[in-house]
């Protein structure tokens, strides 16, 4: 059991490098393994559960944390730089538009005319910005509703482990390691005793 939970740990700590989401959801897996497979206790709902497998599992999502968080700031600062790219291209332009705008007026000889290509130029300039305004904002949505969702499913998992975890704290009972008790008394032998 030891042998399986370093190559988990070194498997995990491989995986969190490449892919950090990938990496705690993992951990979060192997520490719903380890709780979901570990043995009852005779004439409980409680479980036994390696307690170094169970802190090293811990250890390695306190690890990964910071790299999600780092991840979304990241996730932020790109689609803030999306956003402020789509922004000044739209600006630039609706300004080239104007300039060529005024330019057909000063070349052109019937005014009318130019003033009527002008308008048609501006507003073909302003559709097109709008169009990369909102191309930009849904990019910009979709890359934080993405993030958004894997932070929820990661939350719901921590949520789930954590409340695992306080159910058996919460438990009352000493923790005794029953492996290390030689000869276990369990209470129904000792009813069954004369005093």
């Amino acid at each position: 059991m030891a042998g399986r939970n370093e190559t988990t740990s070194e498997m995990t700590s491989d995986t969190t490098t490449q892919n950090p989401t990938a990496g705690l959801l993992e951990i979060l897996e192997d520490l719903a393994a380890l709780l979901e497979n570990a043995r009852a206790m005779p004439l409980s709902t409680n479980v036994r559960v390696d307690r170094d497998q169970a802190l090293g599992l811990v250890d390695e999502l306190r690890d990964a944390l910071p790299t999600q968080v780092a991840r979304a700031d990241e996730v932020l600062e790109d689609a803030e730089r999306s956003l402020a790219d789509a922004h000044r291209q739209a600006e630039e332009i609706v300004t080239t538009a104007r300039a060529r705008a005024i330019e057909l007026v000063e070349q052109e000889q019937v005014v009318v005319q130019a003033r009527s290509r002008a308008a048609e130029i501006v507003a073909e300039a302003e559709r097109r910005a709008a169009e990369l305004r909102a191309d930009a904002d849904q990019y910009c949505d979709a890359r934080l509703a993405d993030f958004e969702q894997d932070l929820a499913t990661l939350t719901k998992q921590v949520r789930a482990g954590r409340a695992k975890l306080a159910d058996r704290i919460d438990g009352g009972s000493p923790r005794v390691r029953w492996d290390s008790v030689q000869d276990p008394q369990w209470p129904q032998e000792q009813a069954g005793r004369p005093a």
